[in-house]
């Protein structure tokens, strides 16, 4: 066993005897050892309930034979972090995230893994270190969050930051908005909707690396309590036949948790995270993959923030494995790739049928023909960016506009609620990439304010940071490369045209070379908006949002 690296023999007294201080026998010593990664804190609703997650976990793996370890991880709760400096340490938190779990893996050497994340950085961040780590390896989320009820309506936290611009355009009262956000939350677990948390949480389930039914089953379920038992007992299997992480996530099946990406419309920050973790997986994964993947995967799930349904809709049809057996009727699954069920994927898909053709629509008869995320190319992005295509309103997946430029996300967020932004404009916020940002902020204020503002049907926005899972509209991020590297995006002055056209995948700045190459001469690099500490040596390091701003 691994493990037998700090605890067998006579040489390795000390070690037990230090274990032993903590109350374990030589019984569960000389167990398999397996380390559980608890994501738990105080900050995320995601997170709050994961003690009694981690407690059914542990209470699987000890009925299984083994011996659980529970240590701790950060995480940062990106609605509380959003629009101030907090967003800048969202993304950048991920890298930490892998960090911390490779290091306590590797410095007590586990049989096995058991990761229990959340929410949105935390999910791929421990995912990665799984990978990375390549020991046999389970993840388990904490589950989604349930809709509100407000006035008769569905309602969820993205409700609460378009109330913001409904407030200011006069659609709303404060006292309304201040009965919206005591409702929009109700319940523990991830934000209610295919925002980035529930996307990847998904997408752990389609690529293999989790139970099925760990994407969709609500927080609150006492499903999730009996998945979190099952997953403790499922590491002592997948330790037993040496299933490893790297067995699971092969080129064939992250093909198949993007096919699943592009039915459910993901959020774009998928487009950052997925390449990451198969990097990690050591699995080539360009951008173009997506857009293979999406020119042959309809859309067959209308999800809230695009459309109304709720990730408990979801899994009361039939969830991320009906999905699959869904999809699979166009050849496009690879059902023969091993799971961490210890079955192939058909074997967990095969008997998973559709519950309701409203939430998961037959493929004959998808919302959209294609996927929900395109990757589009042009002048102003040469390496690529992203839109999620489905929840963009019809009359703007073609639209040109004059361009209103804002050098950080605070002052288009100002301009928007002031009144600033007329219809027809496409709003460019720049200098907010992984570099510039630096950490590659969501902008989910100003996206929600055009929401708020009755705007989102006539007005679309361009960054080179990203965009929040709750982002809808004709919201176009990741522009790579960036500002702070000289990108394009850099050189669009205010009042320049810009084309956008979703369907060829084109986006073009209407300025002729020669003027580009004009101001391209006289652009300079900006100075680092932060110069020490964490951010700082993030910036120095992290690579471009087209490579998923990994840190090499």
């Amino acid at each position: 066993m691994r493990s037998d690296k700090m605890k067998k023999g006579i040489e390795r007294a000390p070690h037990r005897s230090l274990m032993k201080a903590m109350g374990y026998t030589d019984e569960e010593i000389m167990r398999p050892i397996i380390g559980v990664a608890n994501a738990f804190n105080e900050i995320i609703p995601g997170h709050i309930h994961l003690r009694q997650i981690v407690d059914a976990v542990k209470a699987g793996i000890r009925m299984a034979g083994g011996t659980p370890v529970e240590f701790g991880g950060i995480g940062v709760c990106d609605g509380i972090a959003m629009n101030h400096l907090g967003m800048r340490y969202s993304l950048a938190s991920r890298e930490l995230i892998a960090d911390s779990v490779e290091v306590m893996a590797q410095a007590h050497p586990f049989d096995g893994l058991v990761v229990v994340p959340s929410c949105d950085k935390i999910t791929p961040g421990m995912m990665m270190a799984m990978l990375r780590l390549n020991i046999p390896a389970i993840l388990i989320s904490g589950g989604p969050m349930l809709t509100g009820n407000w006035n008769g309506k569905k309602v969820n936290l993205i409700s609460v930051f378009e109330g913001i611009g409904q407030v200011r355009s006069g659609k709303m009262t404060e006292e309304e908005l201040c009965s919206l956000e005591d409702e929009a939350c109700p319940t523990c677990g991830s934000c209610a909707g295919m925002f980035t948390a529930n996307s990847m949480n998904c997408l752990s389930e389609a690529l293999g690396l989790s139970l099925p039914g760990n994407g969709t089953i609500p927080a609150v379920s006492a499903k999730r309590y009996r998945l979190a038992k099952k997953t403790g007992m499922k590491i002592m299997e997948l330790v037993e036949k040496q299933i490893k992480p790297r067995d699971i996530a092969t080129d064939a099946a992250f093909k198949n948790a993007i096919a699943v990406d592009m039915a459910l419309g993901c959020s774009t920050n998928t487009v950052l995270h997925v390449p990451a973790i198969a990097h990690e997986a050591k699995v080539a994964l360009p951008l173009d993959v997506f857009n293979e993947m999406s020119m042959k995967t309809p859309h067959l799930c209308n999800m809230i923030p695009g459309g109304p349904h709720s990730l408990y809709d979801l899994d009361l049809a039939g969830g991320i494995q009906a999905i699959l057996n869904e999809l699979d009727k166009l050849g496009i699954i690879d059902g023969d790739v091993i799971t961490a069920s210890g079955k192939t994927a058909k074997e967990n898909f095969s008997s998973c049928q559709v519950r309701d053709r409203e939430v998961i629509r037959p493929v004959e008869d998808p919302y959209h023909k294609e996927g929900g995320i395109a990757i589009l190319y042009g002048n102003l992005a040469p390496e690529g960016c992203v839109v999620k295509q489905s929840a963009v309103a019809p009359e703007m997946l073609k639209h040109q506009g004059p361009a209103r430029v804002f050098e950080s996300e605070d002052d288009a967020y100002k301009a928007i609620l002031e009144g600033m932004i007329k219809p027809g404009d496409v709003v460019v916020i720049r200098y907010e990439g992984p570099k510039g940002g630096p950490g590659m902020p969501e902008m989910l204020s100003p996206t929600s304010a055009i929401v708020g503002m009755g705007l989102d049907r006539q007005v679309a926005l361009l960054t080179d940071g990203r965009f929040s899972g709750g982002t809808k509209g004709a919201a176009i991020g990741h522009i790579s490369p960036e500002a702070a590297e000289g990108g394009p995006i850099a050189l669009v002055r205010e009042g320049d045209t810009i084309s956008i056209d979703i369907p060829e995948r084109k986006l073009e700045l209407m300025v002729d070379e020669a003027e580009l190459q004009k101001r391209r001469a006289e652009w300079k690099e900006p100075e680092p908006r932060i110069k020490e500490g964490y951010l700082a040596r993030y910036a120095r390091m992290v690579s471009s949002g087209a490579k998923g701003a990994i840190v090499e």
